[in-house]
């Protein structure tokens, strides 16, 4: 099957598939955590039963993404000693206490918190129990905080000074956590949370709002995440702008590939809005462009020199047909997301929200588009890096462990394997749980936090009038 790759490629491709399924989960429960956090804290403001019933609703939902995004990170972390062990070697004084400090805060914060969450409603009482939620939630950043703070030192790396053996020893900590693009990644990033999540939620409602089935919980859970999208949408595309070009100033052999320069161009750089990469020949076929854009966009000057690919050395060159596409896919989805927002407030105006049938339709063929643009965005991202791991001082060519490609190639196989066995079926379970909605006002299985909230609990009664055995749930599977 990969007959004629080499170890490296091959390590490069394992880590690339199992950070690809494994970035989907947290992506989408950092943005879920704060959607349960507010779903609480509107149930105990308004005392309308509707955010109790979708805070159950999401959180299991939310149990089985966070489950799946800690069993998929737990093998991420295995690789760097069996295919990077040369780099976890040289970076580990620097990358390692960044992990073990997401474990220590974030990881048992939300541990710690999360059966409250989950169960323990009844025995901890509302208050407490919001407070729980609250603290998942907030786990969740601080994780993103970690993690995006060690792998934005990668891109930008600062702090630390070389020892006799090539190691990357920490002088200054502050630096190292706030290194030149973390802020800017990490807003960029929790940003693309809220949005994936937002998408998933309003895909979810819009589909129950074409079924007609729970129609006022559909319509708040569509409602919320049309003001969602609409609100984040655009600050995403300030924040990625903003990103860009921080990008531009620390890597800009990226916006390079990003742009698909690879002539510099003394009198304003165009836009190239499509065309194919040609590495042999150093230029993009077939380009459509737009003159002067890219200068306006990343000078704010119509006429101001960009440098090109010519100015970099070719074994210093990422792949540009990669980070070219990946590039153009993210930033498609993203004005698409900032056009549902759009036509959402639209019809929220027309007072057709809960009517319109395309608007329906369009949000839940948009419902998995922010996972694609996570996952393009981190291609952008991660391949615009090469040929480094650290980058400007660590090549990826060196950073690999001593191991036969043979091997490589069967922990890839089996990975594949494993993973679309089991996080298929996961997927698959979550995909089921969305279609089910409570049908009418339910009771927990026990009231009494309800009417501590100042809720007055009903029961599930089905189409007859009569209390629904099936505990009021709809299956439109």
């Amino acid at each position: 099957m990969f007959e004629g790759f080499d170890a490296l490629l091959l390590a490069r491709m394992q880590f690339a598939f199992t950070v690809s399924f494994h970035i989907i989960f947290p992506a989408f429960s950092i943005g879920l955590a704060s959607y349960l956090f507010v779903l609480n804290g509107l149930w105990l403001w308004k005392k309308e039963k509707v955010y109790f019933d979708l805070f159950n609703f999401w959180k299991t939902i939310f149990a089985v993404a966070f489950g799946m995004g800690v069993v998929s990170g737990i093998v991420m972390s295995y690789q760097f000693g069996t295919n990077w062990a040369v780099f976890s070697d040289k970076a580990g004084p620097v990358m390692g206490p960044l992990m073990g400090y997401e474990v220590l805060t974030a990881f048992f914060l939300e541990a710690g918190f999360l059966g409250i969450m989950l169960f323990g409603l009844n025995r901890v009482g509302p208050k407490l129990h919001f407070f729980a939620t609250g603290m998942v939630a907030l786990g969740t950043l601080i994780s993103a905080t970690w993690i995006l703070s060690a792998n934005s030192w990668m891109h930008t790396p600062q702090g630390f000074a070389m020892n006799a053996d090539g190691q990357f020893v920490p002088v200054s900590w502050f630096k190292i956590i706030f290194n030149p693009s973390f802020p800017y990644r990490f807003t960029h990033m929790v940003l693309a949370a809220y949005l994936t999540t937002a998408l998933v939620v309003g895909a979810t409602g819009a589909w129950h709002l074409l079924k007609k089935t729970a129609h006022d919980r559909a319509h708040t859970m569509f409602s919320m995440a049309m003001w969602m999208a609409a609100i984040v949408a655009p600050l995403q595309i300030l924040a990625g702008d903003a990103q860009g070009l921080n990008t531009l100033e620390h890597q800009p052999a990226k916006v390079m590939a990003m742009e698909g320069h690879y002539e510099s161009h003394p009198n304003g750089a165009p836009l190239i809005l499509f065309g194919i990469p040609n590495p042999a020949e150093k230029r993009i076929d077939y380009a459509v462009e737009i003159p002067k854009l890219s200068s306006l966009i990343l000078k704010h000057d119509l006429n101001a020199p960009l440098a090109g690919l010519d100015t970099i050395p070719d074994d210093r060159e990422p792949p540009v047909a990669v980070v070219f596409w990946s590039f153009r896919v993210m930033i498609a989805i993203g004005f698409a997301m900032l056009g549902l927002g759009l036509w959402s407030l639209y019809c929220r105006w027309r007072k057709t929200l809960d009517s319109n049938v395309w608007l329906h339709r369009a949000a839940v063929l948009m419902g998995p588009a922010g996972f694609i643009a996570v996952l393009a965005g981190w291609i952008t991202t991660e391949v615009g890096r090469q040929p480094y791991t650290v980058y400007g001082y660590l090549r990826t060519v060196e950073s690999i462990s001593p191991v036969d490609a043979p091997a490589v190639a069967t922990s890839l196989i089996a990975f594949i394997v494993v993973y679309f066995f089991v996080f298929g079926a996961g997927t698959f379970y979550i995909l089921r749980l969305m279609a089910r909605l409570p049908r009418n006002p339910q009771p927990a299985l026990n009231d009494g936090p309800l009417r501590t909230a100042g809720v007055t609990p009903a029961p599930a009664m089905n189409a007859k009038g009569r209390v629904d055995d099936n505990g009021g749930y709809d299956d439109a599977v």
